[in-house]
């Protein structure tokens, strides 16, 4: 079944927005696409293609335009916005409301919205928030932790020790964002976004020691409430005859959605610190993304090398 989110949670999640008329029906009109409706069309009568199910948004442009029509033709225009499956109006820039609009979504049980954000920009955040709020959702095991700003999921095995590593990256300075579940969506073509359960938000699991509340232990400075995901780090027991990537040059990929992101394994063994080198792990990537690869360095001094001892030879 496609997530829907109803009227009531979007004026409650997003600031500027306030009920006009038709509270009595925020709970009982359900929002099922991101996507925003201008009704320009639609007030010259062209209704062939009417988008009913989108949040009808009402802008200088629209209301100006309908306020030359005659309150005969308006009504008509109104009645026909007024789809059984129209979530609700918006009207932008506290624009006023015109009386057809108002008697006409009463009629037909619709909420009227207003905001005094300009049209592009009220536009915009509706679509941010439908977005992430309607997209598909996974639930990733693993730890996701912010480190230097770049959203790290670490995986691996039970047992493996994900939870404590990740406590040894709090300690550092690093951020929690989700612990043992990560809900994970794809906000756009290259971006996953991963947050926590609500039941586990801040909440981090120990072994031996149990569940501790990460924000009440280290300060509000020490969770995030969710982060793009842009590395992947797997932690592996150590095995002796395992080969593991030594030069860095076997880059692994892993698709979530539509989205690739790259993975690194690490091998998991006694006396290793595991939070310093997913520390470097993940300065390394950024790094990288910023066109500096020390692998790409360290073969072309080889061959330099190369190149000079076979002149010397010569």
């Amino acid at each position: 079944m496609a997530n829907t989110v109803n009227v009531k949670k979007l004026v409650a999640d997003i600031s500027n927005l306030e009920v006009y008329s038709g509270e009595q029906y925020l709970e009982e009109r359900q929002i099922t696409t991101e996507d925003i409706s201008r009704p320009g069309l639609e007030l010259t009568g062209y209704f062939d293609y009417y988008p009913e199910e989108r949040i009808q948004l009402f802008g200088m442009t629209e209301i100006s335009y309908g306020n030359k029509m005659s309150s005969k033709a308006r009504k008509q225009i109104m009645d026909e916005l007024c789809g059984p499956n129209t979530p609700c109006f918006v009207v932008s820039r506290y624009l006023a409301v015109p009386a057809e609009m108002k008697a006409a979504a009463e009629e037909n049980h619709i909420p009227i919205l207003r905001t005094k954000l300009p049209t592009t920009r009220v536009s915009a955040k509706l679509t941010d928030y439908l977005s992430g709020r309607l997209a598909q959702r996974k639930s990733l095991h693993g730890v996701l932790v912010d480190i230097y700003g770049l959203g790290v999921l670490i995986t691996g095995d039970s047992g493996v020790g994900k939870s404590e590593t990740a406590l040894d990256l709090i300690k550092r300075g690093h951020r929690l964002i989700a612990d043992d579940r990560v809900e994970v969506h794809q906000q756009d073509e290259q971006t996953l976004i991963g947050e926590a359960p609500r039941i586990l938000r801040h909440l981090l699991e120990i072994r031996g020691v149990g569940i501790i509340d990460v924000m009440n232990l280290f300060g509000a400075g020490a969770v995030r409430a969710k982060t793009d995901i842009s590395l992947i780090i797997h932690l592996e027991n150590w095995e002796k005859d395992k080969q593991f990537d030594r030069l860095g040059n076997g880059e692994q990929r892993v698709t979530i959605f539509d989205v690739e992101i790259p993975k690194i394994s690490i091998p998991v063994k006694v006396g290793r610190n595991l939070a310093i080198i997913i520390e470097a792990a993940a300065m390394n990537y950024r790094a990288k993304t910023m066109g500096y690869d020390a692998t790409k360095a360290f073969e072309r001094n080889l061959n330099e090398l190369i190149s000079e001892n076979s002149a010397e030879e010569k």
